[in-house]
């Protein structure tokens, strides 16, 4: 192991949210060098043996539904109770300029600073539901620092919230009520996902819509096939701005890993985790090196200019730069 990532790697294990920050930072680099010490610090941390599991939890919901607040009233509720808490809140980037606002600190001002938490924002940069592609290794490097949950809060909803899912062993999608109309917006697949719906803003003149839509997610989720066997979606209301009902939300989480451990699925959900996250890096560092290679890449120049000309068929395209980059290995 380098100098750099076992001295970071002795920093997150003694707990030090300064080492925890650059070691977030280091995995989140594009640099070569970079990545190499990235995959020793990681490979440290996974090693570390610990007490007991942490919790993985994933959250996600539509735009306004109030998600920033929720974490930060959840978080500081779990914290009363002695646990440590990571927040990851993944922040959309532009996909011209490639910036991010990366707000979720300063929405969560409370959370952020206080002890046994830990806030990162962290810029998405185009990846496909908001979650950066190193959000994974992020989690493992909070866990070696001594947080027992993860929460990790994604850009909004869409089909690819499934990346999500496959990260975390709990998904919660959040709604607002008076949701005749948000149900439209949500996709069946993202609600086919959610292991609890929590209804959002259940307070003051919202407090007899949110009963309705409570009515209206229970009835649909009822016509979906249920992702765990030990495990049937609960629907509940709450307010993160009151505080109402968040005790229940988190005996409901409770309850959820109870079962889950009970039954055995978490050992066989964090396993196929692994093995779908080990693909997908196959693939990201496929078209990373493939990137890399400065023949394969005038190649490929050379056939868009030709692909956008319609000359060649983009299929027919991608095919001889993947037989190029291939060939330079025989």
């Amino acid at each position: 192991m380098s100098d750099r990532a076992q001295t970071l790697f002795d920093g997150i294990r003694q707990g030090d949210r300064a080492a925890l920050a650059r070691g977030i930072t280091l995995v989140e680099s594009t640099r070569v060098d970079h990545q190499q010490q990235a995959r020793e610090l990681v490979s440290a941390c996974v090693g570390l043996e610990r007490k007991r599991r942490t919790l993985r939890i994933g959250l996600t919901g539509t735009p306004g539904v109030g998600k920033s607040t929720f974490i930060e009233a959840f978080g500081m509720l779990l914290l009363s109770k002695g646990h440590r808490v990571s927040v990851l809140a993944v922040d959309p980037s532009s996909s011209r300029s490639g910036g991010s606002i990366l707000g979720d600190k300063t929405r969560m001002q409370d959370l952020s600073v206080a002890d046994g938490a830990y806030v990162r924002p962290s810029p998405s940069r185009g990846s496909l539901g908001g979650v950066a592609r190193n959000t994974l290794d992020s989690i493992i490097l909070t866990e070696a620092s001594g947080y027992d949950i993860c929460l990790v809060e994604t850009v909004g909803v869409g089909q690819s919230e499934t990346m999500v899912s496959d990260m975390v062993d709990m998904f919660v999608l959040l709604l607002q009520p008076g949701s005749g109309d948000e149900l439209q917006g949500v996709k069946r697949g993202i609600m086919e996902l959610a292991d609890l719906v929590v209804i959002n803003k259940a307070d003051g003149a919202l407090a007899i819509p949110a009963k309705l839509t409570r009515t209206e997610i229970m009835n649909a989720l009822h016509l979906m096939v249920p992702r765990r066997s030990s495990w049937t979606p609960k629907v509940v209301r709450a307010s993160a701005v009151t505080g109402f009902n968040l005790e229940r939300v988190w005996e409901t989480v409770e309850l959820y890993f109870t079962k889950l451990q009970e039954s055995g699925e978490w050992d066989g959900l964090r396993a196929a985790q692994q093995e779908k996250w080990m693909w997908r890096e196959v693939t990201n560092l496929l078209l990373t090196r493939l990137n890399r290679d400065p023949t394969v890449r005038e190649f490929a120049l050379t056939l868009q200019a030709d692909v956008v000309n319609g000359v060649v068929p983009p299929g027919i395209a991608a095919e001889q730069v993947v037989d190029k980059f291939l060939s330079s290995y025989r």
